[in-house]
């Protein structure tokens, strides 16, 4: 290969990588939020993500409701907010007393999730897509699209009101508290269901958020956006559980990785190559990359 079709091929490969990182990270963000302020990794994150998207379409398409796209997505994420809390009521009991029980209970409330969306829009597939305007324009080798730009837009406005809740306001600095000592903040008296409802609620919208956004690169059924999680729980190990930045970083760099090897090697063995990153990254990077880089500030 010459040097300059090398060029031709990897940048549009990076750039395509970084949107969908984008995403990826988004959904990693969700997880790491509910983990550091309660130990629980979340396994219902992409059910109640695809019940989320679900509904949108249900109340968007005509099949339950015939609302307009906006009016949907508003509705949805209240619904997914609401299962959140129900999520968070039913292994709230256990919480304190293990983190892998708690864990193990997430497994059960996904397939009960599924369940649900089986049950009430079928196994059928279906198209959802995301409202934006259908232009593109190239820079060089690179082609961004309209939906490139919306993905941007979305993840950088997530990304910093996220980041500016946690810095600038009581809440995040009590999300931070739970998150480094939450023994010393039960003695000074700080409620510490309140915050880990606060970050399940977190973690609901921005699932459904990163699903909403992943759905019109391929179809929605009842699998596709618990399968996507994986790529965010990748991103997750990969940046690090305890690590917002590292979430977000580790989406896009496996966003990269997904690319180059599903290019240069086979796109079919995607996840042994996932799996086989969360195997590398635990070895030698066991609190993930910008953990060990940054120390596991918050």
């Amino acid at each position: 290969m010459s040097v300059a079709g090398f060029i031709r091929d990897i940048l549009p490969l990076l750039w395509s990588g970084i949107i969908s990182g984008c995403l990826y990270g988004v959904g990693a963000l969700g997880l790491v939020m509910v983990f550091k302020s309660s130990r629980v990794v979340n396994f219902s994150h992409g059910n109640l993500a695809c019940l989320g998207a679900f509904v949108v379409y249900g109340f968007s398409s005509g099949s339950l409701l015939s609302l307009s796209w906006g009016s949907a997505v508003a509705l949805a994420l209240g619904i997914a907010a609401a299962i959140a809390a129900m999520s968070y009521a039913l292994i709230a009991p256990i919480v304190f007393k293990s983190d892998l029980a708690s864990t193990i209970a997430t497994l059960g409330i996904g397939l009960i999730l599924q369940g649900a969306v089986q049950l009430i829009f079928g196994a059928d597939i279906v198209n959802l897509d995301l409202p934006v305007p259908r232009f593109s324009f190239s820079i060089g080798a690179i082609r961004i699209s309209a939906y490139d730009l919306a993905v941007l837009a979305v993840t950088l406005a997530i990304v910093g009101g996220l980041f500016a809740i946690i810095e600038r306001t009581k809440l995040g600095v009590a999300f931070r508290a739970v998150s480094t000592n939450p023994f010393a903040c039960e003695v000074c008296g700080l409620n510490l269901r309140s915050v880990h409802l606060f970050s399940w609620f977190a973690g609901a919208v921005l699932g459904l958020v990163a699903a909403l956004l992943i759905v019109p690169t391929t179809f929605l059924s009842s699998t596709t956006v618990p399968s996507f999680m994986l790529q965010a729980f990748t991103a997750a190990v990969v940046g690090g559980f305890s690590s917002l930045p590292g979430a977000a970083l580790g989406g896009i760099l496996v966003g990269i990785a997904m690319n180059l090897f599903s290019f240069y090697v086979a796109p079919e063995f995607m996840n042994t190559f996932l799996l086989g990153v969360i195997l590398l990254t635990l070895n030698f990077f066991p609190n993930g990359l910008l953990e060990r880089a940054i120390g596991g500030r918050v």
